[in-house]
């Protein structure tokens, strides 16, 4: 199980809950969820002027709420807020933001309840997924809207998924024994205000990025032997001398694929250097490692920082109470953070693009390989449209890769008068990647097709120890292709290998 304390949370504990783990609640965390629970109730029996609490919200932080309405105040918050539209987000993005929440609400600054927590890990726990729509958040109140559809079902209400069917939000928590909520004072907000559909998103995004960085290594270096390149240009001593840290690491990753290979090209002082695409792979999917690592680490930070508003201070010594409204809800480190990830990955497709370009055309490779890689060209069109596919989502990318943190459009009578379109920024990164996952599916496609064609002119010759067990992955998938057929489906499959991560770490495990 993955333990739920507030603090330690990291990417990949959000991948697996996401994937199915069960979770359970840190004792640890009750007594300072209970402090703070109680310096609400406090502040309520006193008529203490408190943001949220006591007051109505955004514009209407000045109108007073008496004591006996607070429940309602809640109550009307999350129903009032829940104006998402457009396709729902998929079960994994749904359990990520139940664990991010879950999180957040533990670290003991918001108010709630210890119970409203453990309802947020029972209903993971319980397989009950709310329904959330994708869009409609702003990323600088917090995810607002999102997150008011999530807590719509543990009030009871809204719709939910479970095993597949969908539910009343109260007829799927009753199915699997659970109870509803009555938010209390604070509660409402609490649960919407903060950046959780960002951060959950974002988490698995990172992580794919992660995958697809090292996948796009592996393509191009098996593109490199199909080309018969030379890999002089990943000299350890090059990389020394620009002492970038992560083109260093991807270079030496480089040669560990290429280890041992009889399919590069010796020296040949008629051909000393190859094209950028294979030449610069340090240099760019190294600068992509950067935007990805960079992702990670604010991710990792977003993850157990309590981001709602206001926040709630109890000195333990006296137990004064200081409730602090501030801005912690704002989005624009996560959105600066995927919009640099998601202009990386693009340029990476840009990069797997044109290798394939050069894969299917003999006039750029030389001669290495025939046009379009089939050998019986006019007759049999080959490879030629797959290139045309990956051009197609690398062009799509240019326009997903402008950067959303760029807009801002004010809201709640320009009280709230700067958003960062965080989610936006991670819904596109979310695009951007499966867009590149295809891409560099179809380069593994194209220099698989390319090294047996190469085999069948030249004899068959080692490959490298990483780039020898990509391709055998490859061929368990797709056959070579000597007459046309669909390649949709060939694309699929090699896409699958590298989107779920299945050759990324094979190919670790057999070059460490």
């Amino acid at each position: 199980m993955i333990t739920v304390s507030g603090q330690d949370l990291q990417v990949d504990d959000v991948v697996v809950v996401a994937n199915g783990r069960s979770v359970v609640l840190d004792q640890a965390a009750i007594p300072r969820m209970a402090r703070s629970r109680t310096a609400v109730n406090q502040l309520v029996a006193q008529g203490k002027i408190a943001y949220g609490i006591t007051t109505g919200f955004g514009r209407f932080k000045d109108k007073l709420i008496s004591p006996d309405q607070v429940k309602e105040l809640q109550l009307n918050l999350v129903r009032s807020h829940a104006v998402g539209v457009g396709p729902l987000l998929d079960e994994r993005t749904v359990r990520a933001m139940l664990l991010v929440r879950a999180n957040t609400l533990a670290m003991g600054y918001s108010g709630v309840r210890p119970e409203v927590v453990q309802l947020l890990l029972d209903m993971l726990n319980a397989g009950v997924h709310p329904d959330i729509p994708a869009q409609g958040s702003l990323g600088a109140s917090g995810d607002l809207a999102p997150l008011a559809h999530l807590a719509l079902v543990l009030i009871g209400e809204g719709t939910a998924r479970l095993n597949g069917e969908r539910l009343t939000g109260g007829e799927a928590l009753a199915q699997v024994g659970l109870q509803p909520v009555e938010l209390q004072a604070k509660e409402g907000l609490a649960l919407l205000n903060g950046t959780t559909f960002m951060v959950g998103l974002g988490a698995l995004l990172v992580r794919r990025g992660i995958n697809l960085a090292l996948s796009a290594d592996m393509a191009a270096c098996m593109t490199l032997e199909a080309l018969k390149g030379t890999d002089r240009a990943f000299d350890a001593r090059v990389h020394a001398v620009r002492p970038h840290p992560r083109q260093i690491d991807c270079a030496a990753f480089l040669r560990k694929l290429l280890a041992g290979s009889e399919m590069l090209r010796t020296d040949d002082p008629n051909n000393v250097q190859d094209p950028y695409t294979l030449r610069c792979v340090p240099q760019v999917h190294g600068a992509v490692r950067d935007a990805v690592a960079y992702a990670k680490w604010v991710i990792d930070i977003e993850l157990n920082s309590a981001n709602d508003n206001p926040l709630i201070f109890v000195d333990e010594a006296t137990g004064q109470i200081d409730v602090v409204s501030a801005g912690n809800f704002h989005g624009e480190p996560i959105a600066l953070a995927m919009d640099y990830m998601k202009l990386g990955v693009t340029d990476m497709g840009n990069m797997s693009e044109r290798r394939i370009a050069r894969l299917v055309d003999a006039d750029s490779n030389g001669g290495v390989l025939p046009m379009f890689l089939t050998e019986n060209g006019g007759l049999q069109s080959g490879l030629m449209m797959a290139q045309y596919t990956a051009a197609a989502l690398a062009s799509e990318n240019k326009v997903l890769a402008h950067p959303a943190s760029a807009d801002s459009v004010p809201s709640s009578a320009n009280i709230e008068d700067h958003v960062s379109m965080g989610a936006t920024a991670v819904r596109h990164t979310e695009k951007v990647l499966e867009h590149v996952e295809t891409i560099v599916a179809i380069e593994m496609l194209a220099a698989a097709q390319g090294i047996d064609l190469r085999w069948r002119r030249e004899g068959e010759r080692p490959l490298g120890k990483g780039t020898a067990v990509a391709y055998q992955l490859i061929r368990e998938k797709v056959p070579f292709l000597s007459d046309d057929t669909v390649l949709a489906t060939h694309i699929e499959a090699v896409r699958q290998l590298v989107a779920s991560g299945t050759i990324k770490r094979a190919v670790e495990a057999a070059i460490e």
